[in-house]
């Protein structure tokens, strides 16, 4: 994690030595979201809430200072701007970029997870389908588990890599498993585990589990591919609506209006305008509709 911290061009011993000015202040701001101890050791950050909330805080002072600089600059020597306008134009510039950096670190750690859970879940059928195999040709469970971590299951492989380390120390499947099982963000993954756990506490058929885990996930997987697909149907027609009917009438109603009332309009700006705002709403739509993309979907 020293070296992984984004937006912050520092060592990070340097980092904590500045950061110890802002520990009160990321104290305040820690208390704010409630949820950033939970969302830092699911990211697997170790660091404290007040720590991690001092450096976002610094983010946003170092962001600040170093735009206002460039901006207060360049409008002065380039753009030849007024003093007055230079320095709100600079102020506002700095509070924009470094409010934003400050956020996006505040966020950073549930980001993480998150994409970390995305991470296990798409690769998590394909995992049990490989133990199911395993199991069902007679390899022992534990060397179903050590093919798995030599094999690029992205994230999960990394994980189930720690389950044999905890095994060659001498826990049980089940231990090594129950650790594991507390310590990922996934609940679907959290779930199918726990059905794993209690089958080998009970010293039933693992092959006969795997094979009703696995029936399940696919079912699950139809019905969210189902509801995926209806959800597709008003996405499209809101697309059309917003992207390609709207702009056009709009178009058509300013001509038409600046004829009628005589009124000049700058149709050059105007469809820059728009064709920035067609841009906006296309990178905002194929977040949205990546992010009800159900589990096994790439």
């Amino acid at each position: 994690m020293k070296n992984k911290i984004p937006f912050i061009p520092i060592s990070y011993s340097k980092l904590i030595k500045i950061t110890e000015h802002f520990l009160g202040i990321g104290e305040n701001i820690s208390k704010m979201f409630p949820s950033m101890e939970f969302d830092l050791e699911q990211a697997e950050i170790p660091i404290s809430p007040r720590r991690w909330a001092s450096i976002a805080f610094f983010a946003f002072m170092l962001y600040f200072f170093m735009i206002f600089g460039m901006m207060f600059v360049l409008t002065i020597a380039i753009a030849k701007a007024e003093i007055t306008m230079s320095l709100v134009m600079s102020f506002l510039s700095g509070l924009a970029i470094g409010t934003a950096s400050m956020f996006f670190l505040l966020f950073y750690p549930k980001l993480t997870a998150r994409k970390k859970i995305r991470d296990i879940e798409k690769n998590l059928p394909h995992v049990l389908h490989h133990i199911l195999v395993q199991v069902r040709s007679g390899v022992p469970l534990y060397n179903t588990f050590v093919s798995i971590a030599k094999t690029d299951y992205g994230i999960l492989s990394g994980e189930i890599r720690k389950v044999v380390n905890e095994i060659n120390t001498g826990k049980s499947e089940a231990e090594a498993l129950e650790k594991l099982t507390r310590e990922t963000p996934s609940l679907f993954f959290r779930r199918v585990m726990w059905q794993l756990i209690n089958s080998l506490k009970s010293g039933s058929d693992i092959g006969s589990t795997m094979k009703e885990i696995v029936a399940s996930l696919a079912v699950e997987q139809r019905v969210s591919i189902k509801k995926y697909g209806s959800t597709l149907n008003p996405l499209a027609l809101m697309y059309m609506m917003l992207a390609v009917i709207f702009p056009t009438l709009g178009i058509t109603f300013l001509l038409v209006l600046s004829s009628f009332t005589g009124i000049a309009m700058d149709m050059h700006m105007i469809l820059i305008a728009i064709l920035g705002a067609l841009l906006f709403f296309q990178f905002m739509f194929i977040g949205l509709i990546k992010s009800r993309r159900p589990i096994g979907i790439d």
